[in-house]
């Protein structure tokens, strides 16, 4: 226990499943991008060929522009939601251990779960739009799901729902922890409560809003579950996203050195969004 070789022997296997399984993995899938696997993994070289394959590719472009609108909607809808629901609850209002449980319950779930659900819900047999029509609203319609312009917005609706509460929750947490002097100094100025926020609060949740950010730019980049349990990628390609060329590429189509190829992309715009925020906060605790 003196020398430390205790604690270093039972942290010893699972460093190792991490390096074999996560980074060695990681490692096998970027060496598979530089060479002709189709099927089943090769190990000729072929250089940049995927690459070149998988950049002109329609179906990846397409991947990339609803990437595009899913993460940018569903990002700001998620913050600003959250942000509005945690300024709702620091009011002091009545039951809120109950509100905090409800809108953080999603978070709960699995995507796959959250996807099962919100696809009866939008379905237009079963959901909403046959609900609203039995109860006497027999024009209303409500085929979103069913629309190739607009199911990718109905994979945003499920994702905001699942983690607008997360976010609540990291913006509640940030409001209860700003300086109250400030706030009750600006109260005897005659400050109303929307300048305070405004003006007070809010600026001062910058780390706040920059975490938030990442986790839901990583999670938008790697949904895969919420896309295949709502609408399995359709109608069409009008809900692929790249986790779903990367399957349907891998596993599919045969052409396993393209998958890997834009597996390292997604690998790589995650590490684009992640590392700076890494490198920042390292630094903040060296320099703390």
């Amino acid at each position: 226990m003196k020398t430390g070789v205790l604690p270093k022997l039972l942290f010893s296997p699972s460093v190792l499943l991490v390096l074999v399984c996560v980074y060695g993995y990681i490692m096998f899938t970027i060496y598979l991008s530089f060479t002709t696997s189709t099927m089943m993994p090769a190990f000729d070289w072929a250089g940049a060929a995927s690459y070149r394959r998988l950049l002109g590719l329609d179906n990846w472009q397409v991947s990339v522009g609803n990437l595009a609108v899913f993460a940018s909607l569903y990002i700001v809808i998620a913050m600003a939601l959250g942000l509005g629901l945690a300024i709702m609850i620091d009011q002091k209002i009545r039951a809120e251990t109950m509100f905090r449980s409800i809108f953080l319950y999603p978070m709960a779930l699995s995507f796959i779960v959250t996807g099962t659900a919100w696809k009866w819900l939008l379905d237009p047999g079963v959901g909403l739009e046959r609900t609203v029509q039995q109860m006497g609203w027999e024009s209303f319609s409500f085929g979103w799901i069913k629309d190739s312009e607009m199911a990718i917005y109905c994979v945003v609706i499920a994702a905001v729902w699942q983690t607008a509460g997360f976010v609540m929750a990291m913006f509640l947490a940030g409001l209860r922890g700003v300086d109250a002097e400030q706030v009750n100094a600006a109260r005897v100025d005659g400050a109303r409560t929307w300048q305070i926020y405004l003006r007070i609060i809010i600026p001062q949740l910058g780390p706040v809003f920059v975490s938030a950010f990442v986790i839901l730019a990583h999670m938008a980049i790697k949904s895969y579950d919420l896309i295949i349990a709502l609408t399995n990628g359709g109608p069409g390609r009008s809900t692929w996203l790249p986790s779903v060329f990367m399957y349907q590429y891998t596993f599919t189509r045969n052409e396993m050195a393209v998958g890997a190829a834009s597996s390292v992309l997604m690998l790589g715009a995650i590490a684009l969004v992640v590392l700076p925020y890494l490198y920042s906060e390292m630094r903040k605790v060296k320099h703390g």
